[in-house]
């Protein structure tokens, strides 16, 4: 099989609903990205694009996207709807072209908009019409349970099977919340976050956050002895981010270096009722499948919708705890659904580089219990040179005197 690597990858600031992309449509802040994506490595187009979106109004977003941002006419392009894991998805299934020989770049990521997000409605002879309100936003995605917080409850559920108490979920939010503080001020994301519209920061963030702050925060279910609050469960958000993937070939022919190559990837099917705790059990399958422990990754990169998702980790994973979201997760910048995968990726390269790592993973957990994991090795420019040199050395016949 073809080695894949990623070359790079862009995002869009992170809006909260209602907020700087409010009137902005997702093909179309997505459309900006993937443009300005090929622009900086000189593509006019790449060999398809594979787009994750969950609450966008149907049809194929993905090549709306495309043609909204000016690519040729003859790339073809689709889209995935694996809810919160649409955009990671969309990168393994990219690998997964170039492995096999179909395509050798691949432009995989999502674009959301929560803003504009259409309600729907059952039809009559429907028979969930008369269960609830027949005017919904969120998808079905377990049997027998139709509300549009089934995934809060399914947190909720998730924390109280994990013993995770209301002061560990804070306690994760306040990290999250500070790490990111730090990296948007030290501008370590700043050459893969790209200003659209007049976008200016990530809104979620908060400049300050504390203890007391967090325990004051208003729960947001009614689920017996819940720790949900506004603190400590994302926000919900418009935005956009893809990455590059290529193959070998195609990188070594145009001298490019790539950041990351992808080692391995993983999909699993977990309990329904408690979806967040997928995301784990997708990386621990994928470390067991390539030989590997938690403390061979120098960082994890999981997409904490919830805060016991990075609670339910640091408590599973003591020794490496502090390896989890090291720049701040999506309890500080936000869950932009069908882009998220996408965007924790670039934040995994960009963490590999700076900190000098070698191992990350990203993952997702989904509605439905679904967990999809991305294993990543960061490449170093000086590695990349010397194998290409190598492989000139052995691709020169050897003069034969007879």
């Amino acid at each position: 099989m073809n080695r894949v690597f990623l070359a790079g990858g862009l995002r869009s600031h992170i809006g909260i609903r209602n907020g700087i992309f409010k009137h902005i449509r997702p093909e179309v802040l997505g459309g900006r990205v993937v443009r300005t994506l090929c622009q900086k490595y000189g593509l006019q187009g790449p060999d398809a694009l594979i787009c994750g979106n969950a609450v966008g109004p149907g049809g194929n977003i993905g090549r709306l996207l495309l043609l909204e941002g000016g690519l040729p006419e003859r790339v073809p392009a689709f889209t995935i709807d694996l809810q919160c894991a649409s955009g990671l998805v969309a990168i393994h299934m990219a690998a997964l072209s170039i492995m096999a020989g179909e395509w050798d770049v691949v432009l995989a990521g999502g674009a959301e908009s929560a803003s504009l997000q259409p309600q729907r409605r059952y039809a009559d002879n429907d028979e969930r019409s008369g269960l609830r309100n027949p005017v919904f936003t969120a998808a079905q995605f377990r049997p027998g349970e139709y509300g549009d917080d089934a995934m809060l409850l399914g947190a909720e559920r998730a924390a109280k099977a994990a013993g995770i108490t209301r002061e560990e979920a804070d306690e994760a939010a306040l990290l999250s919340q500070e790490r990111a503080k730090k990296a948007a001020e030290e501008g370590w994301l700043k050459d893969v976050i790209l200003p659209l519209f007049g976008s200016s920061r990530d809104e979620a963030l908060r400049k300050r956050m504390s203890e007391k702050l967090l325990a004051r925060a208003p729960r947001v279910t009614d689920f017996s002895e819940g720790i949900l609050t506004a603190a400590n469960t994302c926000t919900i958000n418009d935005g956009a981010a893809f990455v590059m993937l290529a193959s070998e070939r195609w990188l070594r022919e145009r001298d490019l270096v790539p950041s990351a190559e992808i080692k391995g990837f993983s999909m699993i099917g977990a309990d329904p009722a408690v979806p967040p705790l997928s995301a784990d059990l997708a990386v621990s399958l994928l470390l067991r499948d390539k030989g590997l422990f938690y403390s061979d990754l120098d960082a994890f990169e999981y997409n904490e919708a919830f805060a016991v998702i990075s609670a339910d980790f640091r408590k599973k994973h003591r020794d490496v705890a502090d390896r989890l979201n090291r720049w701040g997760g999506a309890l500080a910048y936000g869950h932009p659904y069908g882009a998220s995968g996408a965007e924790i990726m670039i934040h995994l390269m960009k963490i590999l580089e700076k900190e000098d790592g070698n191992l990350g993973v990203a993952a997702i957990p989904a509605a439905g219990g679904v967990g999809e994991a991305v294993l990543i090795h960061h490449v170093d420019e000086r590695e990349w040179t010397e194998e290409r040199e190598r492989h000139t050395a052995f691709s020169i016949p050897l003069e034969v005197k007879l």
